[in-house]
């Protein structure tokens, strides 16, 4: 994870709240011979990375956290649905040499089958068609049934899930995606999908933010 980097006035400008803190804008401004404004748009910058804390009529607090403390922070605080896909899902008829064709055309590594009432009822991964797909079998006679992880094996999340804690599972599970679902009266409704890639794409946002 890369560190928030400051330019030397926000350095300069966090060593004097440590130093000071509490401590106004404008007395910031004195030490350092600036106006206000122009200070603003720096504290506002530091404010809001959560270096900062500001108070009305008290003044600027050093909250006293790194970088990556920051960063670790603001990680917890994201969801499964901010960065959740759309499923592909398949019923648990479907051919062994159905399953492998959308794969291919869906470009994913990992399908949900759903039963008869549109329920979660297993997950099939790329190591599950390859495995049914050695041998002198016949795939289009096949049903996926026969080869999908069920559950209680089935690893899932919900929507409103802490997004780490669902990378945990993908780690633990070593699987490439979960899928995301809602309970209801009959089962599980398959909603989503969450794949490394997905988590992946939630780092790289957390960096590249100012």
């Amino acid at each position: 994870m890369r560190k928030i980097e400051l330019n030397k006035r926000q350095e300069r400008i966090l060593e004097i709240v440590k130093e000071s803190g509490p401590i106004t804008g404008e007395q910031i401004a004195d030490k350092l011979n600036l106006t206000r404004a122009t200070l603003r748009p720096d504290l506002a910058i530091l404010t809001m990375a959560g270096f900062l804390d500001a108070r009305p009529r008290v003044g600027y607090f050093y909250t006293g956290k790194s970088g990556t403390q920051l960063l670790t922070e603001n990680l917890k605080k994201i969801l499964v649905r901010d960065y959740q896909s759309i499923p592909v899902v398949i019923s648990e008829n479907v051919s062994v040499y159905d399953a492998i064709v959308t794969m291919f055309l869906e470009d994913v590594g990992t399908l949900f089958v759903s039963d008869h009432g549109g329920l979660l009822a297993g997950v099939l991964s790329r190591k599950d068609l390859l495995r049914a797909s050695i041998g002198k079998q016949e795939l289009t006679a096949i049903p996926v049934n026969i080869i999908m992880t069920r559950m209680p094996n089935i690893a899932v999340c919900m929507k409103e899930d802490l997004l780490i804690e669902a990378a945990k599972k993908l780690i633990e599970k070593q699987i490439d995606a979960l899928p995301i679902v809602k309970e209801t009266e009959r089962g599980l409704e398959i909603v989503g999908r969450l794949t490394k890639t997905n988590i992946t794409k939630a780092f790289v946002a957390l960096a590249q933010e100012d």
